[in-house]
């Protein structure tokens, strides 16, 4: 791949692995073309969560290289990303309004006028303004994932990096978060999403599914569901099938 290419691409991967005491990620590479949402599939230990935080910087392959927006991964390539971990990192005894504003500090947002805005467009986005001086401590937990995309995304990011987000949410609340993520892809956001239910992974423009550290199949929700010659067939009957596959 040219380096033209190359930055096109909102995130690379090649043949990147990785160990704790047993290997997590097994020369996994991955391309994620720009402005999509990329849903990572599978079950848990399948490597989702090690793959983000690989991207985040927070973790260093153990070989392999990784790539983001064109750029190897270095302390400067965080301000092409947005964050949200699986377990949120708020700061429970300060407002809505507070962490967002501490977040854009920490993104160095140091316009106060644009900062200002920036925040108040945000909570406005997740339709918690007339929530904006409650303390997080008296939030519901679907009101706090709220408050953690919009401390994600104060900064507008390019690249957004979301560790299983849904989790936990009502059916309803679920829907007004791809609301979300679809408004942001459509202003030409890149959102890598990890997940293990189906229910998210339909939202996504195209999917790796993953199993023991490797991407088994990459493709749109229906061109994975085609592959299984199946008429009618699921994304779960599809994962199913790709795993056979490996299997013979």
């Amino acid at each position: 791949m040219t380096e033209k290419e190359s930055s096109r691409l909102a995130a690379e991967l090649d043949k990147v692995s990785f160990s704790y005491k047993i290997k997590v990620l097994d020369k996994l590479s991955l391309q994620v073309p720009t402005g999509i949402s990329f849903g990572l599939l599978g079950p848990n230990g399948a490597g989702k969560t090690t793959l983000i935080r690989l991207l985040v910087n927070l973790l260093k392959p153990e070989s392999g290289s990784v790539r983001i927006l064109g750029e190897t991964l270095s302390n400067k390539t965080a301000r092409f990303i947005g964050y949200m971990p699986q377990l949120h990192s708020l700061y429970t005894e300060l407002s809505i309004i507070q962490n967002v504003d501490f977040f854009a500090k920490i993104y160095r947002m140091t316009n106060k006028a644009e900062r200002t805005q920036h925040v108040e467009e945000t909570i406005k986005l997740v339709d918690l303004w007339a929530r904006r001086n409650d303390v997080v401590a008296n939030l519901s937990g679907g009101m706090r994932q709220r408050v953690s995309l919009a401390c994600a995304i104060v900064h507008h990011p390019p690249l957004l990096l979301l560790d299983e987000p849904t989790v936990g949410l009502d059916p309803e609340l679920r829907v007004t978060f791809w609301e979300h993520f679809k408004t942001l892809t459509k202003q030409g956001v890149t959102i890598i999403v990890s997940s293990h239910t189906m229910d998210d992974a339909v939202h996504c423009d195209r999917l790796a599914l993953m199993r023991e550290g490797k991407v088994i199949a990459q493709g749109t929700p229906g061109e994975l569901q085609r592959a299984t010659g199946q008429a009618g067939a699921t994304l779960e009957d599809a994962f199913l099938y790709f795993i056979r596959r490996k299997e013979q």
